[in-house]
């Protein structure tokens, strides 16, 4: 019979993690992501989540070890691709089409992002796992639907406006609650594509996607 120690400490890990069924650790995750959009990062603890979920606080002490260990592995656990999908054949329309896509999510992530904070530039864990959840994923979808513009002649592959596309679409998304007070919803997030993306590629009237009849 194998022993623990025989089996090294990364196989016994992995038999302690697998006690909780999938289900239970996304309930633990929901959990502490909702509560950081609702208290802010600092005010979350360990002990707090536990007792939301009904559970020991060494339950997940012995899983995750630390707080920015547990948030970190909530974050991948909502790793999502909203742009992934798009491509209708028209540069100008893919780029409607992320508007609106981001526009949906945009106050939901906006609010964690805000209320990690501080949190984030102190953890480079925590920091990690928020760029590859909630800004590489769709930061390199973005890329990809510009690519195929290239490709389609819609745009010149060194046409200098290219590289800022993603830096104009996420920063809207974060800054308008700070200027203006609200989210960039699908209908903002579309206007100012048509009136800011589009133009500075050269699209200013964004061809719409070819007919298929």
């Amino acid at each position: 019979m194998t022993s623990q120690a025989a089996q090294g400490p990364e196989t016994v890990a992995a038999s302690r993690r697998s006690k909780l069924t999938p289900e239970r650790e996304q309930e633990f995750f929901d959990a502490v992501l909702d509560r950081i959009r609702a208290c802010g990062y600092d005010a979350v603890t360990m002990e707090g989540i536990a007792a939301s979920t009904r559970c020991s606080k060494s339950t997940l002490y012995r899983q995750w070890k630390t707080k920015p260990q547990f948030v970190a592995a909530a974050l991948r656990s909502h790793r999502r691709v909203r742009f992934a999908g798009i491509d209708t054949g028209s540069l100008a329309e893919d780029l409607r089409q992320a508007a609106r896509a981001a526009g949906e999510w945009s106050a939901q992530d906006t609010v964690l992002l805000q209320a990690l904070g501080h949190a984030v530039t102190q953890d480079p864990e925590l920091r990690r796992a928020l760029r590859e959840a909630l800004v590489d994923p769709e930061i390199a979808a973005l890329k990809e639907i510009l690519r195929r513009g290239v490709e389609r002649g819609e745009v010149a592959a060194g046409h200098p406006a290219l590289e800022y596309v993603p830096a104009q679409m996420f920063g809207v998304l974060r800054i308008r609650p700070v200027l203006e007070g609200e989210h960039a919803d699908p209908e903002y997030l579309v206007r100012f594509v048509e009136a800011a993306v589009l133009p500075a590629l050269g699209l200013t009237r964004g061809p719409r996607p070819p007919s298929t009849g």
